[in-house]
């Protein structure tokens, strides 16, 4: 077995890989975008489009997202040639929505080589591929021998090693240490294993260490010590922006504007509203004159912030000096793809109509 890191603590890799991919023989859950063990290989876009949806979100969230791109989009060539629009709506609801405009830039960007490329140096040079995705998708796909670490195998590999040093810093011994027990063949099926271990046995609380492949070698199960890894540092506290959103109606459609390409929720089609952001508080003016209520207000959670956010409602006065935008049938604005926190808005400015 090749590694290009030095063992921290594991004296036979193979025989951990080994163990592992026994378990994972046996073990292997069934997901829409998994070949399992012995079965074809599979599809490069499949696996791409699964690994981008999966950062940072559920499996079970994922699940209807996956089916109804490929419902809409089968092939690589096909989201290439889809609208901005279009794909945004789409993954409205979730989450990271940076993520949709990467997936745009880098399937237009295979279509126009005419594949995926083949190893994790090619895929890693992908608009938006990140390290992470890049050897999932060389491993998974190619089987190419590739590191791959998420939140899961970070987790399985701080306690099989006991790995002190705090996150993040402590992802580069991780890493390196993932190194020493990754297998040069099956490493797409070893990864995967990594990962089911983590979400099925190695949980973040209560770990079933007596179900586990690995809790021989395992320093952490050892020491007693499992649920302290990995070490994480003390969390800041999210700071608390206030903006408001503003629901301009005129004849049983409300206005709806895209925001910008770039930045938060970029390219969405959203509620206009007043400027705020992770760094600034709105501030409150209406985007024209009116008759301007109270709706109420919804909170939402960003990655860096939280959101209070007030809705104001108000038919539709002085539409000269209205914002670019379309009118959306009221009755259908749930079709129109709106990023979660503008979703929460409309459904409380129905509920004030």
């Amino acid at each position: 077995m090749q590694t290009s890191g030095e063992s921290v603590g594991i004296g036979d890799g193979d025989a951990v890989a080994a163990s592992l991919l026994a378990w994972y023989d046996v073990n292997a859950r069934r997901l829409p975008w998994r070949v399992l063990p012995n079965e074809p290989v599979p599809d490069p876009y499949r696996v791409w489009l699964s690994e981008v949806m999966l950062q940072q979100t559920t499996v079970a969230a994922v699940r209807a997202y996956y089916a109804k791109f490929l419902e809409l989009w089968p092939t690589v060539e096909a989201l290439a040639a889809a609208e901005d629009a279009d794909v945004m709506a789409a993954w409205a609801g979730l989450g990271y929505y940076a993520r949709a405009r990467n997936l745009l830039a880098c399937a237009r960007e295979v279509a126009r080589r005419g594949g995926f490329p083949r190893t994790e140096e090619g895929l890693r040079a992908l608009p938006g591929l990140g390290a992470y995705t890049a050897a999932a998708v060389a491993a998974i796909a190619f089987g190419e021998r590739a590191v791959v670490v998420d939140a899961n195998v970070e987790r399985v590999v701080s306690r099989l090693f006991a790995i002190a040093e705090p996150l993040p810093g402590g992802r580069t011994a991780i890493r390196a240490a993932t190194d020493t027990i990754t297998p040069d063949t099956r490493a797409g099926d070893f990864a995967q294993a990594m990962m089911d271990l983590g979400s099925s046995i190695c949980t973040v609380r209560a770990p079933r260490c007596l179900l586990c492949p690995l809790s021989g070698p395992c320093a952490a199960r050892a020491a007693g010590t499992a649920e302290a890894y990995p070490v994480k540092a003390a969390k800041k506290a999210k700071p608390t922006r206030t903006g408001t959103a503003f629901w301009i109606e005129r004849d049983g459609a409300v206005l709806l504007v895209q925001r910008e390409g770039k930045g938060m929720l970029g390219g969405m089609r959203a509620l206009p509203d007043d400027g705020w952001s992770a760094r600034t508080d709105g501030h409150g003016t209406p985007p024209i004159a009116g008759d301007w209520r109270t709706a109420g207000m919804i909170r939402h959670g960003f990655t860096h912030f939280d959101l209070e956010l007030q809705l104001m409602l108000c038919g539709c006065a002085d539409c000269a000096s209205l914002p670019p935008g379309e009118f959306w049938p009221v009755d259908a604005v749930e079709a129109a793809g709106l990023p979660t926190v503008f979703a929460k808005a409309a459904r409380l400015a129905l509920a004030n109509r």
